[in-house]
């Protein structure tokens, strides 16, 4: 969400001031931090990124006693995620009511999928879809012939995975899961798997490596900072986005996709939300519910027929062309420009010392 802030805030209107403010790590101490930076800022607009406790409750509290306009940026739907995630019933009630909250106190609701945007519509709710991004110049297709010999990956066909890796108690699987399933499935075929993510499911997928013997077969980089990224998944042939077919995953275009496509990766996701709308089918596979065991399987067999066909997998301009149309920061600013624009001029005279948090 830094990286998206920044982004735009690099590329809005010059003549806009511009405040960028941080959640501190204690809920209650953040909502008093924001509250006091709109009260000193005086904000035309605020702009809250991703439906959080701090940020909306502060943001909420602030649109009840000024007149600054308010926009939610949101790529889930939180309700959904808690209820997957098992969480308790009063857990669930209060992001509920956080959820109905601020969708009832935004002026304008941004989401980052149609999928999203139609959810949303159903229930007489308008959004605009703005989606995760990309700078397409940062991320961009460039050989790392001395960073895959430092990790012994010379001669292979490295599949990979970037995100947080989560484990799910109720499903018993997190993301990265479906990539040890396919190297186990392929090991006697030259692949090998790189992971770049944290989280509580990094130990379990360590573990599940060293039971199936694939410890030499997958390597684990943990968390990178962002610019280390672009180096990074260059390293990868085939890159996985993986979205279970549920409320969950429907919504979601996740910020994975458009670093893949724009560092001219070959992707396989499942045909599951947006990807449907901007992969064309080569790169898509069925996934079918919230589990879908059968998946790895699939994946096993369009990578198994990529290492016949090594020329389909080298088709860096099919996927930064992609990136460029629908992910490109330049595009997506322009795009929020006017959702702002379309806010203020509703009778309300933006000064140039009145700035967008």
């Amino acid at each position: 969400m830094d990286v998206r802030a920044q982004s735009f805030a690099a590329r809005l209107r010059s003549d806009a001031g511009i405040q960028i403010a941080y959640r501190a790590p204690n809920k209650a101490y953040a909502v008093l931090k924001f509250l006091w930076l709109l009260l000193r800022f005086r904000p035309a607009l605020c702009y809250v990124l991703d439906m959080g406790f701090s940020g909306v409750l502060a943001a909420g509290i602030y649109r009840v006693i000024s007149r600054t306009r308010l926009v939610v940026d949101t790529g889930d739907d939180i309700y959904q995620i808690a209820r997957s995630s098992g969480r308790p019933w009063i857990g669930l009630w209060l992001t509920k009511i956080l959820e109905q909250f601020a969708l009832s106190i935004s002026d304008r609701i941004v989401v980052r999928s149609h999928p999203h945007q139609e959810l949303l519509a159903q229930r007489g709710i308008t959004a605009d879809v703005i989606p995760d991004g990309v700078d397409t110049e940062q991320f961009r297709p460039r050989p790392q012939a001395q960073l895959r010999g430092h990790y012994h990956l010379e001669g292979f066909t490295v599949i990979g995975i970037l995100g947080s890796l989560i484990w799910n108690p109720r499903s018993q699987m997190c993301y990265g899961s479906e990539l040890i399933e396919v190297i186990d499935r392929l090991r006697d075929r030259p692949v090998k798997g790189v992971v770049i993510g944290d989280g509580s499911g990094l130990a379990v997928l360590k573990r599940e490596c060293l039971a199936r013997g694939l410890e030499d077969r997958i390597v684990f980089l943990g968390a990178l900072p962002y610019d280390e990224l672009p180096r990074f998944l260059n390293l990868m042939d085939v890159c996985l986005s993986t979205q279970t077919n549920d409320l969950v995953g429907q919504v979601r275009t996740t910020g994975k996709l458009p670093l893949y496509l724009a560092s001219g990766r070959f992707v396989l996701a499942s045909a599951v939300g947006e990807a449907t709308r901007v992969l064309p089918s080569e790169m898509l596979l069925p996934y079918h519910g919230s589990k879908d065991t059968g998946y790895p399987g699939r994946l096993a067999s369009r990578i198994e027929a990529l290492l016949e066909h090594p020329e389909d997998l080298n088709q860096p301009e099919l996927s930064t062309r992609i990136a460029q149309t629908h992910f490109e920061y330049n595009g997506l600013t322009a795009r929020l420009q006017d959702t702002i624009d379309r806010l203020l001029s509703d009778g309300f005279q933006v000064r140039r010392e009145r700035g967008v948090i």
